[in-house]
């Protein structure tokens, strides 16, 4: 109890000072607002992004793997990758057979056409050729419509599935279900719109895509084309012995000998995630350090007015020392003064950076959860008693009698 009233003594005499200092309060606690708002709109903007990512990633699928001639993320010549043998549309029926570990695999085609439909063009769509499968193996989400049998894909029907960039690039204002549209100067009728996946990766996700089935696909656009396979893991099963198995049936399926590399990679969401985890944690670092930089100015400049605030105030601190204050009492004086300003400056601070990350927003993603906000008001806080401490101490070992002869 003792020591809550001496903290609340301490805001007392902290806002009284203020106050009476208003023009000084205000420069200095500058410092400490311009620390504040870069440091908030750091952390905004990278859990923003963070947000804005793990969204794009699940578009890929945290349990599907994919099998193809190259590696998302490429640490040796490209050419190397270039030069590999073309994947085969035959390599999926062989894995959904021999495969256990994963329960649904579809290969896929792609090529870019312009779509229409009426008097509104796409240009440069991409035009995937898949099989039935492709929803399961995929994860992608229809949200209105349904999804071409095996009897349509197997027949090579001219049915597709459109994104979500599609239907509203090509039917702003009409229901796209069961209307026909020209896929490169051929028509297919839509079955399905899928569900909006937006994010980070553009044209990568299903937004931008007319999905065929591959049959059509080839007759219409040639076979001469680049094969994916996505394979999902099975409920229960491990993702890494399910690449292991993958692994072990393409090598057979690609007749290599044991002394011979992979000539095909399997990739999966984990690598984009840990590749991006890598890059934000090097922004972050730099952009901390820049923004501590302006902090440990802003502190600099508290330590410096708390030190004219003790000289200015010597003989308020012989009086209170002679009637029976504290060591204790002084110091807590003091820090809850330099704490008191700095915590005012983070308000102002918080106040700033919220619009500006709105405005932010239109460019990047962005984000202000309440562990953002309370980091901030902590780190004012932490810096408000660092750059007090000395000033305080000082205060706090003045000798009284001295005190009260400063003039």
């Amino acid at each position: 109890m003792h020591f809550l009233s001496e903290v609340k003594e301490g805001l007392i005499i902290a806002f009284r000072a203020i106050r009476a200092n208003k023009m000084r309060s205000v420069l200095t606690t500058l410092g400490i607002i311009i620390g504040i708002v870069s440091v908030t709109m750091m952390a905004t903007a990278i859990e923003g992004v963070d947000r804005a990512f793990e969204k794009s990633a699940s578009a890929f699928g945290s349990k599907v793997l994919y099998i193809q001639k190259f590696p998302w993320v490429q640490h040796d010549d490209w050419w190397k990758y270039r030069n590999r043998r073309d994947m085969k549309l035959e390599y999926a029926v062989a894995i959904s057979q021999q495969a256990t570990l994963v329960d649904a695999v579809a290969p896929s085609a792609v090529t870019m056409k312009d779509s229409r439909f009426g008097s509104r063009t796409m240009l440069g769509t991409f035009i995937t050729g898949t099989t039935h499968h492709y929803q399961e193996a995929s994860g992608t989400t229809i949200e209105d419509g349904r999804f071409f049998s095996q009897e349509e894909s197997d027949g090579g029907r001219p049915v597709c599935i459109i994104g979500a960039n599609v239907a509203e690039t090509l039917f702003p204002s009409i229901d796209p279900i069961d209307q026909t549209i020209k896929v490169g100067g051929f028509p297919y009728k839509v079955l399905a719109v899928l569900e909006k996946q937006g994010g980070m990766f553009g044209t990568f996700t299903a937004d931008n895509r007319i999905f065929v089935p591959i049959n059509s696909f080839i007759n219409q656009f040639g076979s001469r084309r680049g094969v994916l396979i996505s394979a999902r893991v099975a409920a229960g099963a491990d993702i890494e012995e399910a690449k292991e198995e993958l692994r072990g049936i393409m090598r057979k399926l690609r007749h290599l000998t044991p002394g011979q590399e992979d000539d095909f990679n399997i990739n999966e969401q984990e690598m984009l995630t840990q590749i991006f985890g890598a890059i934000t944690a090097v922004i972050a670092g730099i952009g901390f350090f820049i923004t501590g930089l302006s902090l440990f100015v802003g502190g600099i400049g508290i330590m410096n007015i708390m030190y004219v605030s003790v000289t200015e105030r010597t003989k308020e601190i012989g009086i209170r020392k002679a009637i029976g204050a504290r060591r204790r009492t002084i110091l807590m004086q003091f820090l809850v003064e330099a704490a008191s300003i700095c915590l005012i400056g983070g308000l102002i601070g918080l106040a700033i950076a919220y619009p500006l990350s709105l405005i932010a927003d239109q460019l990047i993603p962005t984000a202000m959860p309440v562990s953002v906000v309370a980091i901030a008001l902590f780190v004012s806080l932490l810096v408000g008693v660092i750059s007090g401490f000395l000033p305080a101490y000082k205060a706090s070992k003045l000798d009284p009698v001295d005190a009260l002869r400063y003039e």
